[in-house]
């Protein structure tokens, strides 16, 4: 009798130990990240019985069920956060403390000592990993927490199916080699099979246009497993005797001639400032503080010169990217003289089946409205033609694809959706089979694919399936209808009328800014450049099985 009464009392005193503290255990679907030492990946949340009861963690058991190869790991560091907005933007662990870390070699069950009290109320452990520079860019990372040991017991966590995170390379981090702030990515593969990144390296703050903006270029020569140090393409350093600060070059668009191989870079160039009058301002110099852009206000006007108007410029290069010729203005031979902006709309250009090469533009008609349309050449990049808008709504950065019968499709960002989410938020799509003479509205207009008001990007890829020739769309934004997180890929395998709700996949779950551009870099694999939680720009590889399940 006294035995059992004995028994019964220690799994009393047993179940209360373990009901002082309640663990929580969340992953977030993020990058894990080569080039950046702190990508946290767990979040552990412990709540005491009470908000007076000490917290005294012992260690962490983790489990790497999942990983693809365990070497990719370097390091697994454990941080202790009192509140749970720590993570804050790229991942930083603001305000957390190193309490345990674990280095390589890794067995597939861990144990990291901890052996610290955290004091008292609840609190936020989080696991970061750390990657090896060799981890394979295909390959997962899979950490969980199975248990946690406190000073009085142990807490065992259920077992739970939970994603693993891809592995991606840090591409341009905040303050890179002097920079503050690299965005608007596009992406293309050259005929040799290098990898071009083009972007705003924005060097004195992360603001728009106008400020020091020059055109970053990253190359890749082994299909984006490493990348050789940024270059420059566009930079109108201190021309007409102004400061850097006043001749920005911003939103690049990259365009690979798939016959001759050239390589075209389009960007827009501020000079000086139009204030929200519509004048141009007089006497700026490096102490001035005044600012305007081509989207705001006044901010780019009616006519040709520099003094009344953003200039569209364009760089080539005949060498797969290692050099870059001097810009070329073709704001004189495109723009309509009373549209208050031309400009590229940034991502990437195609060449047509015909060798037509296409660049997707932007601009403010003469009374200031936002309008998307195409820029074309026929003669492999020595003179373009600009055409009517697609769409009469207000619409501003685009994508072009040619579809199956050779119908180019304009995929665009609708300012309507600022104010929409409801069942109308969506991307407008128009199409045209003469080259922007005639526009037409898509079927997949407003309803195909939502948007937070977002860049975004579409591409066609080519490929062989059983010896027949087939393509997809791949389409790259936030897949959201309110914020800038969910970046996801998705899969049209009809000309885009259709995109299948289960043939999709998320690369980040965070809040970041949202602009996105893929490419195909072989038949079997994607590449992405997207602005993403973790780094100023994140490349990552998918292979098109995955795309196709």
């Amino acid at each position: 009798m006294m035995k059992g009464f004995l028994t019964a009392l220690l799994l009393l005193l047993s179940a209360g130990i373990y009901a002082q503290k309640r663990v929580l255990q969340d992953r977030l679907q993020v990058p894990v990240l080569k080039g950046k030492q702190i990508n946290p990946v767990l979040r552990l949340k412990v709540i005491p019985s009470g908000t007076d009861v000490p917290v005294f963690v012992k260690s962490i058991a983790l489990s790497a069920a999942g990983t693809t190869q365990l070497s990719d790991i370097k390091r697994v560091y454990v941080y202790h956060a009192v509140k749970d907005s720590t993570f804050g933007h790229f991942g930083n662990l603001n305000n957390a403390v190193l309490v345990g870390a674990l280095s390589a070699p890794f067995g597939s069950n861990q144990l990291i000592e901890i052996n610290q009290s955290l004091g008292t109320g609840t609190k936020y452990l989080w696991i970061a990993v750390e990657l090896n520079e060799k981890a394979d860019l295909l390959n997962r990372i899979a950490l969980k927490a199975t248990a946690v040991a406190f000073d009085n017991g142990k807490v065992n966590l259920p077992a739970s199916k939970m994603d693993a995170n891809r592995i991606g390379i840090a591409l341009r981090t905040h303050k890179q080699d002097g920079v503050h702030t690299h965005r608007i990515p596009g992406l293309a593969t050259a005929k040799d099979g290098s990898l071009l990144a083009v972007y705003d390296a924005r060097r004195d703050t992360g603001r728009d246009l106008q400020g020091n903006i020059d055109i970053g270029v990253s190359r890749s020569l082994d299909k984006g497993k490493t990348w050789l140090p940024m270059e420059i393409a566009m930079d109108m350093g201190t021309w007409g005797g102004l400061p850097e600060k006043f001749n920005g070059v911003s939103d690049a668009s990259i365009l690979v001639d798939k016959n001759s191989g050239t390589i075209f870079i389009a960007g827009l160039w501020m000079y000086g400032v139009i204030n929200e009058d519509g004048k141009w301002l007089e006497g700026l110099n490096e102490g001035s503080k005044d600012w305007n852009h081509q989207w705001k206000t006044r901010g780019s006007q009616p006519g040709f010169g520099v003094k009344q108007t953003s200039q569209f410029l364009i760089v080539k290069s005949e060498d797969h990217g290692k050099s870059w010729s001097e810009p070329v203005n073709l704001t004189r031979m495109c723009k309509k003289e009373e549209w208050w902006l031309w400009a590229p709309a940034p991502g990437q250009g195609i060449t047509l089946k015909d060798g037509t090469l296409v660049f997707p533009t932007q601009g403010r008609d003469g009374t200031g409205k936002a309008f998307s349309n195409i820029t074309y050449s026929k003669d492999g990049g020595k003179t373009w033609i600009v055409t009517n808008p697609a769409t009469e709504e207000s619409t501003t950065e685009n994508m072009a694809v040619e579809v199956s019968d050779g119908t180019v499709m304009l995929n665009m960002r609708s300012n309507a959706n600022t104010k929409d989410t409801g069942s109308t938020n969506g991307r407008a799509v128009s199409v045209t089979k003469d080259l922007g003479k005639n526009w037409k509205i898509h079927s997949s207009n407003h309803g195909g694919l939502i948007e937070p008001t977002c860049m975004a990007s579409i591409i066609r890829h080519d490929f062989s399936q059983q010896g027949k020739k087939r393509s997809v769309l791949l389409f790259s934004n936030p897949d959201s209808k309110v914020l800038r997180h969910r970046m996801t890929i998705k899969v049209s395998d009809d000309d885009g009328l259709t995109w299948s709700k289960d043939r999709k996949i998320m690369l980040d779950e965070m809040k970041s800014r949202g602009y996105s551009c893929l490419t195909s870099i072989d038949e079997n694999t994607i590449g992405i450049v997207y602005e993403s939680s973790q780094a100023d720009l994140v490349f990552q590889t998918i292979k098109l099985t995955e795309l196709l399940k």
